[in-house]
C-alpha cells in the first residue's frame, strides 16, 4: 500500500496505479462541440477518424463514459516506472524562503524519460490488438517520439517519426533514442511526402512545425497498408490516457493529508496540463474543491490560449485532419524555434480550450529566459535537470510560491515535472553563455495564419 518514504518523497505500490483513466468529457458543463469534416460538410463520423485511429482509439475518443479501464497489458507495462514519485521541494521552498508547500509529480522517471508513454503504450497496445503493422507520428521536442518507438518496440510494429526540423538539429540525441528502439525518423519537412515537399518548394530552409510534421505522419498513414496514426497530444483519448499523473498524485497527497490550492503544467497541445489537472478539475466541477486553481503555462511565442481565438480548425498544416474547435493561432502559424519544442503547436486540445472557455482554468504565458532562469535555480536545489517544456510549470510554481511569501500565506502548490532534461544540454550551454533569446509570437503572422481558419457550417 502507499507509504511516505521521507520527508521529501510519497511512495505509491504497484497495486496503487490507476485500473481506470478518468475521461473528464463526462463532467463537463456543457458537451464539447463535435469534431467537423470540411471535406463533406458534415459532423466528422466515426467512419471519417477510423481511416487514420483503430475503433477501439475512437471509441474512447467520443465517449462520455467517466472512467474507462485501463487493460491488464497496458498496466502492466506502466509498472516498469509506474507509480511516478510524488516529491516535495523542500530545498527549492528554503531557497525561496517561501510558506509555500511545492510538489511535483516525476514523470521524468519514465524509460522514454518523459510522461508521453503513459499514452504512448495504450495507443500501440489498441493499434496491435486491431492488426495495425505500421504506426506513423509526429514528434516535437523528440519526447513523444521517443515515448511511440519505446512502446511500437515493445509490442512488435513499425514506427515512422516525423521530427520538427528545428528540434531535429537542436536535440540529436533524442533521434539517437528513437533509432536505439528501431524507429526511422526523418526531419520535418521531409522530401518523404507530398505534404513536405510542397513546403520544402516555397521554404527550402523551412525549420517545421509541428503542423506540418502531423501532415506527413498522416499522408504516410494513407500511403501504407496496415498503418496506423498516432498522436502524442491534443486528442481527447490522449489527454484521458495521462490522467494517470493525476490520479496518482491525488493519492499520494491523500497519504500526507494534503489536496493543492494550486496545480501547474505546461500546455503544447494539452497532454501535460490534461494529465496533471484534469483529475482535480473534476473536484473544482463538483463542487468539492471550488477554489483550485489550474494554471496552463504557455511560452510567449506561441500563445494560444492567451492569445489565440476560440474556432474551429486544422490539426495539421494540410488538413488531412477533421476540424475541432479550440483555440488556435491558425494552423498556418510558424512558431520561432524555441527550445521548447514539445509546446511549439498553434493550437490547444479542445478539452483543454472548453475547459479554459468555462473559466474551470486559466493561462499564463512566460518567456524562454525566466523559464531557464527557473530551471536552473530548480536544478541547483533539487539535482533534477528538467526538460525546457516542464520548465514553464516551474517558473510558474516558483511565481506562485514568491508570491505566497508576499501575501503571507500558506499554500500549496502542485506541478507536473513531466520530463527529464538530458537531451537538451546544449540549450542550457546556451542559456549559461547568454545566448538564449525570448522570442515573441508574430501577431501579424497570426492574423495571417487565422484567414486560413477552414469555414465551418453547423
Amino acid at each position: 500500500m502507499s507509504k511516505l518514504s521521507n520527508s521529501k518523497k510519497i511512495i505509491l505500490s504497484e497495486e496503487d496505479i490507476p485500473k481506470q483513466w478518468y475521461n473528464i468529457q463526462a463532467d463537463l458543463p456543457h458537451p464539447l462541440e463535435p469534431a467537423f469534416n470540411p471535406k463533406t460538410g458534415k459532423i466528422a463520423t466515426k467512419e471519417d477518424l477510423c481511416k487514420i485511429f483503430p475503433e477501439e482509439i475512437v471509441e474512447q475518443e467520443v465517449s462520455t463514459e467517466r472512467w474507462i479501464d485501463i487493460p491488464d497489458q497496458v498496466r502492466d507495462a506502466y509498472k516498469i516506472w509506474r507509480p511516478s514519485p510524488l516529491v516535495r521541494a523542500t530545498n527549492l521552498e528554503k531557497f525561496l524562503d517561501t510558506p509555500a508547500k511545492i510538489y511535483f509529480k516525476n514523470e521524468g522517471v519514465s524509460p522514454s524519460g518523459s510522461h508521453k508513454s503513459n499514452s504512448a503504450i495504450a495507443q500501440v497496445y489498441y493499434n496491435k490488438k486491431a492488426g495495425t503493422k505500421r504506426i506513423a507520428t509526429e514528434t516535437g521536442a523528440g519526447q513523444w517520439g521517443s515515448a511511440l518507438a519505446m512502446a511500437c518496440k515493445m509490442f512488435g510494429i513499425e514506427c515512422v517519426v516525423y521530427m520538427v526540423k528545428v528540434s531535429f538539429q537542436q536535440k540529436p540525441y533524442r533521434k539517437s533514442l528513437m533509432q536505439v528502439y528501431g524507429a526511422n525518423v526523418f526531419a520535418s519537412p521531409s522530401m518523404q511526402t507530398e505534404a513536405g515537399r510542397k513546403v520544402l518548394e516555397k521554404d527550402p530552409d523551412c525549420t517545421g512545425s509541428l503542423g506540418i510534421a502531423i501532415s506527413e505522419a498522416i499522408e504516410d498513414v494513407l500511403t501504407h497498408k496496415n498503418a496506423k496514426y498516432s498522436l502524442g497530444s491534443v486528442l481527447n483519448h490522449v489527454a484521458m490516457h495521462q490522467t494517470v499523473i493525476g490520479l496518482e498524485a491525488k493519492k499520494q497527497l491523500e497519504v500526507i493529508d494534503e489536496y493543492p490550492d494550486i496545480v501547474i503544467a505546461c500546455l503544447g497541445g494539452g497532454s501535460n496540463f490534461s494529465g496533471l489537472a484534469f483529475p482535480f478539475i473534476m473536484d473544482k466541477i463538483n463542487g468539492t474543491h471550488k477554489d483550485l486553481r489550474a494554471i496552463a503555462v504557455e511560452p510567449s511565442a506561441c500563445p494560444k490560449l492567451s492569445k489565440g481565438v476560440y474556432a474551429y480548425d486544422y490539426g495539421d498544416l494540410s488538413g488531412f485532419t477533421p476540424a475541432f474547435k479550440m483555440y488556435t493561432l491558425g494552423h498556418t502559424f510558424m512558431p520561432s524555434g524555441i527550445h521548447a519544442g514539445g509546446l511549439r503547436y498553434h493550437g490547444a486540445s479542445p478539452l483543454v480550450s472548453a475547459i479554459v472557455k468555462e473559466k474551470l482554468a486559466e493561462s499564463v504565458v512566460v518567456k524562454q529566459r525566466e523559464v531557464f532562469e527557473a530551471a536552473v535555480t530548480f536544478a541547483r536545489c533539487e539535482g533534477i535537470l528538467p526538460a525546457p517544456e516542464s520548465s514553464h510549470a516551474i517558473r510558474v510554481a516558483i511565481n506562485e510560491a514568491l508570491k505566497a511569501k508576499e501575501e503571507g500565506k500558506s499554500k500549496t502548490i502542485l506541478f507536473n515535472l513531466s520530463g527529464h532534461g538530458h537531451f537538451d544540454l546544449t540549450a542550457y550551454e546556451q542559456y549559461l553563455a547568454g545566448k538564449i533569446q525570448d522570442c515573441n509570437y508574430s501577431e501579424e503572422e497570426v492574423q495571417k495564419a487565422l484567414k486560413d481558419l477552414p469555414k465551418v457550417n453547423l
